[in-house]
């Protein structure tokens, strides 16, 4: 580190540099021995802070033990604290000044962003109502300030600039952006004129106008010379804000914001643009008046406050002009390298301004629309209808977020960044002059960020295409509705309708719920390559399946059939499992009635003297009584009671109704080995090779013979008009009496595989009886 301090006479501060090398010695040495033993600076910081702690480099380190060396130095007499930290303010408000092209200036320096901006309010509400001093807002209540702000300002900074100031919010004007002629971001000058001649008409006083050299949102340019030249005709001070003024210390700059150079007032934030951790942000103005400064805040005489640039003073003198400028170029070199690249992407949109200056890079997946021009591939702002953008945006909003998102997860260093925009929908930012410094991002994270941009756009594109006809296979599909769900980037969301489904409600449906969580899970062991979910509907209580996003071809119609199939059969088991209670009580009760009748019965075929204990048991010696075996088995199929006297006498199971076959759907796919669900045949295709394509056509087809074939007899076995004398199939698996107990569990399973749910749950249940 070499700090230059030789021009500077005083001891203090020559021993403070000295002080200073011992330190960054001491330092580089511990960060050394960190790195030979493979550890991270940060891995012995206990506590939460362990593991959390950024590489902030060489350069960070400076400005922190600036912060430091400020506690340090308020401990000095006060002569010598009056003319260190005096020179300190003087050179880093010198330098910045010089850097950044504004001649004449003074430095602010202060914590938060929009702490200058208020100062600067407050000096210019002294500089126009002189008596303010004296009489206070009683000046301001005769003469209401106006301050003018874009539509494309930083969100809350009317808000905040009203509270700092005491001031009402009718006395903020927002000016609306261009909507014909210019960027749908950049101040719309001639509406700006008629409002400053609307507030004058009105007796209002036009005060301050902020303008923008770079917009929060996508880093556009306001016309800051045409903007200037309004300003000094109506008296208004003009207040330059944003992203782009870092470029003001290239070589080469835009003229828009070279003429940023002539404002009234800036503000600069060198810690991210630089990459340097806790260093204040700088507003530069232009003021001849000492008092008005002082009383606005601007300025002070506690050493405390001057001392804020000692961060700022260390770091600069660090760096040098040529490692400022250094930083700054490679952040712009890093978007035109982005814009390059994205420009040979198809279906990949760039909202820029400026093709060969603009630092800030905004794009986002779009959908070709008719008669569009796909070659376009930078589309600037003007060119962009509203009405297109609103039919692109509705469909590509949750894709945009969806694919940003992804992005940050992959290439963290980008910085990027997912935002909303009014007119353009969502949209991804890569702003490198405020992230590039601190994150260490370079051109080969920029080539991978492109690289899973492309690797991302076919399950974007396949995902939007099957969209429209996952929503018409649904609307076809009895007892499925299909759910409109803006937020959802997937193929779409479907909700199972069930018999008692209120669909004018909104509140809580357990029984829906209960049958989308099975339907949920039954999807999810399919094994497929989609993702299903659950959810509540958007603003609704009910519970939907949500399907993920697709990479390949899907069936849908399979997929949709699928789904329905599943919910339906999950609805009727889940209420023949309901409905099963009161069956079996009711079949307690009948039982009840029918054995008490049965008692009764016996006792008048026995007579009364037999039920006597002494004289019954003569009776039954002499004349025994042959008893029958009388009993009650209950036919959970058919939901009745039979009597057991067959079962009993000819020791076989008496024959019942068969019970329907399970519905299933109608239309069954044949899949190759290894062949995932949902997935389109591969028959036609070019995918498949010269050697195996014949083989598995073959196959195929085999399948499809052997299926058809089964199915012809399943028909001839169910017809009416049957062979006489044909046995009835499967005549000892369509009772709810007891088994036979001679068969084995082997020959269980097949035969239960067969059989429907509600006499397979029959069985289960008298096998236990």
């Amino acid at each position: 580190m070499d700090v230059s301090l030789d021009k500077i006479a005083d001891p203090a501060l020559a021993e403070m540099g000295k002080n200073l090398k011992e330190a960054m010695k001491m330092l580089e040495d511990s960060q050394r021995t960190e790195e030979e033993n493979g550890r991270k600076l940060s891995g012995d910081i206990p506590g939460p802070l362990q593991g959390r702690v950024q590489n902030i480099g060489e350069q960070g380190h400076i400005a922190l033990l600036g912060h430091s060396l400020g506690a340090y130095i308020s401990t000095l007499d006060k002569e010598r604290l009056r003319k260190l930290t005096t020179r300190i303010l003087s050179d880093t408000t010198l330098w910045l000044c010089r850097i950044f092209r504004y001649e004449n200036g003074c430095a602010y320096f202060h914590e938060d962003e929009r702490e200058g901006l208020a100062k600067i309010c407050r000096l210019a509400i002294h500089s126009r109502y002189e008596d303010f001093v004296v009489d206070g807002f009683n000046v301001l209540y005769n003469k209401k300030p106006v301050i003018y702000l874009s539509a494309a300002a930083r969100p809350g900074l009317g808000q905040y600039l009203c509270n700092q100031l005491g001031l009402p919010f009718p006395c903020l004007s927002r000016v609306p952006c261009n909507t014909m002629f210019g960027s749908q971001h950049q101040m719309d000058v001639a509406l700006l004129e008629k409002l400053i001649k609307d507030d004058i008409e009105r007796g209002k006083l036009p005060l301050l106008l902020v303008a923008n050299a770079g917009t929060a949102a996508v880093g556009h340019t306001d016309k800051i010379g045409r903007l200037k030249e309004l300003c000094e005709q109506y008296g208004i001070w003009l207040h330059v804000e944003g992203v782009n003024l870092a470029t003001l210390a290239l070589g080469y700059v835009s003229s828009s914001v070279l003429a940023a150079t002539k404002c009234d007032s800036m503000t600069l934030t060198p810690g991210p643009w630089l990459g340097l951790p806790a260093v204040p942000a700088v507003t530069l103005y232009k003021h001849d008046d000492p008092a008005l400064t002082l009383v606005a805040g601007l300025t002070s005489n506690k050493p405390a406050d001057k001392l804020r640039a000692l961060p700022l003073w260390l770091s600069l003198q660090y760096l040098g002009l040529d490692g400022i400028v250094e930083r700054i170029k490679h952040a712009c070199q890093l978007s035109q390298r982005l814009q390059e690249s994205l420009k040979k992407v198809n279906h990949i949109k760039i909202l820029v301004e400026d093709e060969l200056s603009s630092p800030v890079v905004v794009f986002r997946f779009f959908q070709e629309l008719p008669g569009s021009d796909p070659v376009l591939k930078t589309v600037p702002a003007p060119n962009m209808a509203p009405s297109t953008v609103g039919r692109e945006g509705h469909s590509c909003d949750a894709l945009n977020r969806w694919l940003g998102e992804q992005l940050k997860q992959l290439v963290p260093v980008s910085g990027l960044t997912v935002m909303d925009l009014e007119a353009e929908g969502v949209c991804v930012r890569f702003s490198p002059l405020m992230t590039a410094a601190v994150l260490g991002t370079r051109g080969e994270d920029v080539d991978q960020l492109v690289a899973c941009i492309e690797s991302r756009l076919p399950i974007l594109t396949c995902t939007l295409q099957l969209r429209e006809e996952f929503k018409q296979e649904v609307t076809r599909t009895a007892g499925l509705l299909h759910v409109d769900d803006p937020n959802w980037p997937g193929i779409g969301v479907v909700r199972y309708e069930h018999a008692n489904d209120d669909k004018n409600s909104l509140k809580l449906d357990p029984e829906g719920e209960k049958i989308h969580a099975g339907l949920l899970k039954k999807l999810n062991e399919l094994e497929s390559d989609l993702t299903f979910k659950m959810g509540p509907e958007y603003k609704s209580m009910k519970s939907c399946i949500y399907i993920g996003m697709a990479s390949d071809d899907i069936d849908i119609p399979e997929l949709v059939e699928t789904i329905a199939v599943t919910a339906r059969e999950i609805e009727e088991n889940s209420r023949l499992l309901e409905n099963m209670t009161e069956v079996v009580r009711k079949g307690i009760q009948e039982a009840q009635v029918q054995l008490q009748k049965a008692n009764e019965e016996r006792l008048l075929e026995e007579g009364v003297l037999r039920q006597i204990p002494v004289v019954g048991s003569v009776l039954n010696w002499f004349s025994p009584v042959q008893p029958s075996q009388k009993g009650r088995t209950f036919n959970l199929t058919a939901g009745s009671l039979e009597s057991t006297e067959h079962t009993y006498v000819y020791k076989v199971q008496d024959t019942g109704v068969t019970p329907p076959q399970t519905p299933s759907g109608t239309r069954t796919k044949l899949r190759f080995p290894g062949q995932k669900p949902f997935k389109k045949s591969l028959r036609g295709s070019d995918a498949l090779s010269e050697t195996s394509s014949v083989s598995h056509i073959e196959d195929l087809e085999k399948m499809e013979h052997l299926s058809s074939g089964q199915e012809q007899e399943a028909l001839e076995a169910n017809s009416p008009e049957q062979h006489p004398g044909a046995p009835a199939p499967q005549e000892a698996e369509q009772t709810g009496t007891f088994q036979n107990r001679a068969q084995g569990p082997e020959d269980d399973r097949p035969q239960m595989r067969n059989q429907g749910p509600e006499l397979r749950f029959a069985q289960l249940v008298n096998s236990h009886l």
